[in-house]
């Protein structure tokens, strides 16, 4: 019998990326990336272990807007259209390489592993969301979702009908697409203020996560601190994020992935080999973008003086990291159980795409230590927030704190000197979607549509993922873009319901670019 538990929880999020309106979109690149690197070799992953009869239970939240994307038939075409590119890509390579026996074998790699993930694509016939639901029902993982558009919850409290609709949203597409209502939630970036665990009961919501801190700090003491759960007054649990096993993965000074074995994410043949041979595998217009293939390890030197990259010799150190994590969590659960009249657990949530995308050996990471928590100790078992619950029903009862997993712990990293300039766009649109939903207790067809669409507009515009990236500095203008692109539509939609007319012509094309949410009921904001 172990005498703790590691609950792993993996958050899997991207920003709605979605532009018929053009044959290619760079920006699309993130989700066809996710797919490759991330969502299917975790796939792989835990449908090896299962065939093992591996005992890995661990979370895996997947967000509103990533499950619309893998839903999308028009995504799901320009994947299938880009792995068999980055096939054709990787067939040339291996041609290239031939005469060179320091990538040549690698070329071979690449080409058999995306061989590997265009195979277990065409499995599922493009359904990924039919995969992760076929290994929940099968008791293997438990899948949650998120807020509907990710907004991060602290800085919306002045509209408690949007929070309301953000869960409620997000809770009802999950129920559509896994046949059964999700026991969890993640509140975007962690962000958490007292009273939104109160919408989550009503929707029928067993748990959420905060930061260490929000637990520390909770309204009274936490007599066992991050390591079980409290119970918010409504009886929703609260879990907390161990710092331990998160600084672990995620420090980059101490953390794996910055390992000098492991492979290189910025050293890609899309931007080292001449435009001419890779031109027809990247952006259109001719932007240098990622293929995928990479020749080079971390190796902390100049860009130049990189060695090449050996899988072997990574899979060795992914091996190594899985047993040094695990001996620290024996360790770690020694020591605590020690000292409470219950198993601790210790809650390590991280973001999916570290696993595979980011750290391209995440995924072996992680079937390591799943195969050694089995078979090399006893100590430790895997476990998911509703198995503990279910175990240990009574718990603490206390209020966290407001906080976030963000720079700083609260929200200086959403609303800072380069994003704040967005908050009083959302608090106006907000308001006015309450008035538009007071204000059309019914409406007809065009009016319904219209409705529907000025909440699709809001809550696309309150994705976190716009102020963060301006905060980051990366791909700027394209958040900035997004951001007034659904502040300027939901504006002209307000406009035309309460005098000018609506446009069908307008309604219907804002209709087709942003489709999330089919079912949505504007009647919500009501609240």
């Amino acid at each position: 019998m172990a005498h703790g538990y590691l609950a792993i929880v993996l958050h899997a999020h991207l920003p709605f990326v979605r532009h018929p309106e053009a044959p290619s979109y760079m920006e699309e690149e993130w989700f066809f990336e996710g797919i490759t690197e991330t969502y299917i070799p975790m796939l792989l992953v835990f449908e090896k272990l299962a065939r093992d009869g591996i005992d890995f239970r661990l979370t895996v939240s997947m967000s509103p807007p990533l499950l619309s994307m893998l839903t999308d038939d028009l995504l799901k075409e320009r994947y299938a259209r880009k792995i068999d590119m980055q096939i054709e890509l990787a067939e040339r390579e291996v041609d290239r390489t031939h005469s060179d026996p320091r990538f040549h074998g690698l070329a071979q790699v690449y080409r058999d592993r995306f061989h590997e993930i265009r195979d277990c694509w065409r499995r599922y016939d493009g359904d990924l969301v039919k995969a992760y639901r076929a290994l929940q029902d099968a008791g293997h993982i438990e899948v949650i979702t998120s807020t509907a558009t990710h907004p991060f919850i602290p800085l919306m409290d002045r509209n408690w009908a949007g929070i309301r609709a953000q869960v409620h949203v997000a809770a009802d597409l999950y129920e559509k697409k896994f046949g059964r209502r999700t026991r969890g939630m993640w509140l975007g970036e962690c962000g958490y203020v007292p009273g939104v665990d109160e919408l989550l009961r009503e929707a029928g919501i067993r748990y959420f996560f905060v930061d260490t801190h929000g637990i520390l700090f909770a309204d009274r003491r936490p007599v066992y601190g991050v390591h079980a759960p409290l119970y918010c007054p409504t009886g929703v649990a609260a879990f907390g994020r161990d710092v331990e096993s998160s600084k672990q993965v995620w420090s980059s000074r101490e953390g794996y992935p910055g390992d000098p074995s492991y492979r290189d994410f910025y050293r890609d043949i899309g931007f080292d080999l001449p435009m001419d041979y890779v031109g027809p595998y990247i952006h259109p217009d001719g932007i240098r973008t990622y293929t995928g293939i990479k020749y080079f390890a971390i190796t902390h030197a100049k860009l130049q003086d990189k060695r090449p990259y050996d899988p072997y010799v990574a899979w060795q150190r992914a091996n190594d990291h899985a047993g040094n994590f695990l001996f620290n969590r024996e360790k770690q659960v020694e020591h605590l159980r020690a000292h409470m009249d219950r198993r601790p657990v210790v809650v390590s949530p991280y973001d999916a795409e570290l696993f595979g995308h980011w750290w391209y050996e995440g995924p072996i990471f992680l079937e390591m230590l799943f195969r050694k928590m089995q078979c090399d100790q006893a100590m430790v078992a895997p476990t998911t927030p509703s198995a503990y619950l279910a175990e240990y029903p009574a718990n603490q009862v206390a209020v966290p704190c407001h906080s976030s997993w963000g720079a700083g712990g609260y929200g200086e990293f959403w609303c800072n000197g380069t994003n704040s300039w967005v908050y009083r766009h959302l608090h106006a649109m907000g308001e006015r979607m309450n008035e538009l939903a007071h204000r059309y207790a019914t409406a007809d067809d065009l009016q319904r549509r219209a409705l529907n669409q000025a909440a699709r507009e809001l809550m696309l515009a309150q994705s976190s993922d716009w102020a963060f990236i301006m905060k980051t500095g990366t791909t700027v203008p394209y958040a900035t873009k997004r951001t007034n692109d659904h502040i300027t539509r939901f504006t002209r939609l307000y406009d035309g319901l309460t005098g000018e007319g609506i446009d069908p012509v307008f309604l219907a094309e804002v209709e087709r670019r942003d489709n999330i949410f089919p079912d949505i009921d504007y009647r919500i904001y009501a609240s």
